[in-house]
């Protein structure tokens, strides 16, 4: 008798640390994959809905435009110094919005790294 009730405290004991597991398991996946993919859902919807005419814009393709004309889902994009090249598509396809203030920080950033790496490799090189 004292064998039986002992097998089922330990078969309990058995499923009541396999549920404690899964929850660990489904906790570590919502706060390690889920929760991180809403918040970056919830700041590229409100990029996009901050995007106004005349913001420069990175695709997801890798053009850089300018943002001619808004529409409901539809942006119309000018490539380049070519004014005829305007170009209608999604707001899903931008992947970034930058301003002329973010670009030049950037350009400036970049050529100051350009700058350095090359006067590190030419002082490795003398």
């Amino acid at each position: 008798m004292f064998s039986i009730l002992a097998t089922e405290s330990a078969s309990s004991a058995g499923w009541i640390s396999m549920v404690v597991w899964l929850v660990i398991l489904f906790a570590f996946m919502y706060f390690f994959m889920v929760r991180p993919q809403k918040k970056e859902q919830q700041k590229k919807n409100s990029m996009l809905a901050e995007l106004a005419v005349g913001d420069t814009i990175l695709t997801t393709s890798g053009f850089y435009g300018t943002v001619i004309d808004i529409a409901d889902d539809t942006v119309i994009v000018e490539f380049g110094s070519n004014k005829n090249c305007r170009i209608p598509m999604q707001k899903a396809a931008i992947s970034a919005v930058h301003f002329l203030y973010d670009n030049r920080k950037f350009y400036f950033y970049y050529i100051k790294k350009r700058h350095r790496d090359w006067a590190a490799a030419k002082k490795n090189d003398v």
